[in-house]
């Protein structure tokens, strides 16, 4: 990766920001302490006060970022004190700190750790040994410090400090975590040419107040400069939660921003230019455009073939197959390559970009137009095309747009050639033109709706027992979803899932077609024996919502604290059959409706009726949006309480 060091004032500080409950925000905010200075009343704690079954919680998070002209450099100073209340909080004593340790571009120094005990109403420290404290290299490129406490008990408290210096990049800051936070402060002492931006919402952030301060300093050209004084802060801060589609923490964290200029004062013209620089350091960067035509071992075989194909569709379908059947995925996503795509085609195992410049070279390679995309998946969070930075992206797709719109991504085994990987839809890509060193910012959604389609076929037992069939079909991303879980779970715990874990329903067999056949949709054939409970010789009751994947509600909780981003449309279909028994007539059907969402997004319709001994039942669900914000979520959460109420209404039947 070609490292770029650029001035420092046009780099993007990125703090992360609760998105919490804190009673307005207003209380007064707690003191912080000096290092080694513990109060007993927190050594004597028990428990959080405003989150009474955390395991643990911090009680104070500071923060000091200032500019330091002469080096060029961000400073951060960090001093951080943590409750441990019970064996299950020991695992907060397990700390991580990383930084890029390539060209010494960021520096950890001065790191001091405690563990502070209560012993018979005094106070037993024990000092973190130096020597247990190791370096772990996630790649050639960015390290950590890795440490564990010592003495960790519960009622203990940990406290450590440390000073993180940068020439480049980000410097993260999370006043949230997965623990209750009690106060959590930021002083940020910057130039007055960077500005703030906010993200997420301002109204938990407590500006404290300060007073501005001159610093006359050696800066940039030797100018003197005025810097601005802020101090931020959040007071009782619950802790993080995951919430059902939830996209990734920092998509739903309050925060704020600190850039050189607004980027909306460049314009249109001004991004794209700075985009188009962008892609010029990709093309020079040893670890990604000079990675694209390394040649690999025993590719004639693969371009000569996928060259004698003459559909372009299917010359892609085979390249694509190929790389994505014989790579292995190491787990590891990054937007540049590490060992690079000749040593990982060796070893047959790369990370997420080397797999797909593999693929990218020996698409070109076979006759097929394609550029490299830069893309960032769901739980790396959403990209902002005003910043025109590559540290938002976390790993390279391929796009091609002949003979149609493709963006393929053969790091996941179970990705397809012709449908856009479900982790990047709803997010901005960087499509690059590598030829003509442009590069610009689109948007990654796709527009028709996946299709999930059952027939059941029963007949309803005058014992009160169901016999039956249901035929599957599934296409697109629930076509993928299902063969990942059957292939990944085993038929047995699938065969759980197609049953909900519901006892009373047997499945005596199951097929699966077309699983390896990208271009046809899945079909599930499944037989199935049911008991329905509560019949009593009078009357016979059952659900007719079975194989329905939408028989559980996700939103059972009245708050929301994140967005909802569902990923892609889907639109279900359901038809019934069930064969009344002889003597038997409905004694209660569940009335025809049509439900909508207020802004009509979602739509639920529900048919029932009786025809010559048989009830015949439609159930259609549509989607029309796949976002939602929290602020949505009072409308969302009425109206799926309503729809598994009425999935899961009864049907009755009476004995004549």
């Amino acid at each position: 990766m070609k490292i770029i060091i650029a001035p420092i004032l046009v780099l993007i500080f990125s703090f992360q920001i609760v998105n919490a409950q804190n009673n307005g925000g207003s209380a007064a905010a707690p003191a912080t302490q000096a290092y080694g200075k513990i109060d007993i009343a927190d050594l004597e704690m028990k428990a959080c006060d405003f989150e009474k079954d955390a395991n643990a919680m911090v009680l104070f998070d500071k923060g000091e970022i200032y500019y330091e002209g002469r080096q060029q450099k961000i400073f951060l100073n960090r001093h951080k004190r943590i409750k441990i209340f019970n064996d299950n909080g020991k695992k907060y004593a397990d700390v991580r700190i990383e930084f890029v340790g390539a060209y010494k571009l960021q520096l950890v120094e001065g790191l001091e750790a405690e563990t502070v005990n209560l012993v018979n109403g005094k106070q037993e420290i024990t000092k973190l040994d130096k020597k247990s404290i190791y370096i772990e290299n996630t790649d050639k490129y960015r390290s950590a410090y890795i440490f564990s406490f010592p003495n960790v008990k519960a009622g203990s408290v940990l406290e450590f400090k440390y000073t993180w210096s940068s020439l480049q990049g980000t410097l993260p800051w999370a006043f949230q975590s997965r623990i209750p936070t009690r106060y959590s402060v930021l002083t940020s002492e910057l130039p007055p040419t960077i500005v703030v931006q906010i993200r997420g919402g301002a109204s938990a952030i407590v500006d404290e107040p300060t007073k501005g301060v001159t610093i006359t300093d050696a800066m940039l050209a030797g100018e003197n400069a005025l810097f601005t004084l802020n101090k931020r802060s959040m007071t009782n801060v619950k802790s993080l939660v995951d919430e059902p589609y939830m996209t990734s923490e920092k998509d739903n964290l309050h925060s704020i921003s600190f850039r050189y200029s607004d980027p909306s004062n460049l314009g249109l013209a001004g991004n794209a230019h700075l985009w188009n620089m962008r892609c010029e350091d990709l093309i020079d960067d040893d670890d990604f455009g000079h990675q694209m035509n390394k040649k690999l071992t025993g590719e004639e075989d693969i371009i000569a073939k996928a060259k004698a194909i003459p559909v372009l569709d299917t010359r892609i379908a085979y390249v694509f197959n190929t790389v994505r059947d014989a790579m292995k995925w190491n787990g590891v996503n990054d937007w540049y390559a590490n060992d690079g795509t000749a040593k990982a085609w060796e070893k047959k195992s790369g990370n997420s970009t080397e797999i797909n410049l593999i693929l990218n070279h020996l698409l070109t390679k076979a006759g097929i137009t394609c550029d490299p995309i830069l893309v960032s998946t769901r739980d790396n969070g959403k990209v902002f095309g005003a910043y025109p930075t590559l540290d938002q992206f976390n790993r390279a797709a391929v796009y091609i747009s002949t003979p149609r719109n493709y963006i393929l991504d053969a790091a996941d085994k179970f990705n397809m050639y012709n449908e856009i990987p479900e982790t990047l839809l709803n997010n901005f890509g960087l499509l690059t033109n590598m030829k003509f060193k442009q590069a610009a910012i689109t948007q990654i959604q796709k527009e028709d709706p996946t299709r999930q389609i059952i027939i059941v076929s029963a007949d309803v037992k005058a014992d009160g027992k169901m016999t039956g069939t249901a035929d599957i079909t599934n296409n697109a991303y629930s076509r993928i979803n299902n063969i990942k879980r059957y292939k990944t779970d085993g038929e047995p715990k699938y065969i759980d899932y197609l049953r909900d874990n519901d006892n009373t329903l047997k499945i005596s067999a199951l097929k699966m077609e077309n699983m390896e056949v990208d271009t046809l949709p899945l079909i599930q054939h499944v037989d199935f024996k049911a008991d329905l409970t509560g019949s009593d010789g009078a009357y016979i009751y059952f659900v007719p919502g079975m194989f329905v994947p939408l028989r559980n509600n996700p939103f059972l909780s009245q708050t929301r604290m994140s967005d909802i981003d569902f990923g892609y449309r889907d639109n279900f279909s359901m038809a019934g059959n069930y064969k009344i028994p002889d003597g038997y007539k409905a004694d209660a059907l569940p009335k025809n409706i049509t439900m909508q969402m207020p802004d009509q997004s979602i739509t639920f319709k529900r048919v029932i009726g009786e025809q010559d001994g048989t009830l015949v039942v439609r159930f259609v669900i549509d989607y029309k949006n796949t976002r939602y914000t929290k602020d949505d979520y009072a409308q969302l959460y009425d109206f799926y309480k309503k729809l598994h109420e009425l999935i899961n209404e009864q049907i009755v039947l009476k004995k004549g």
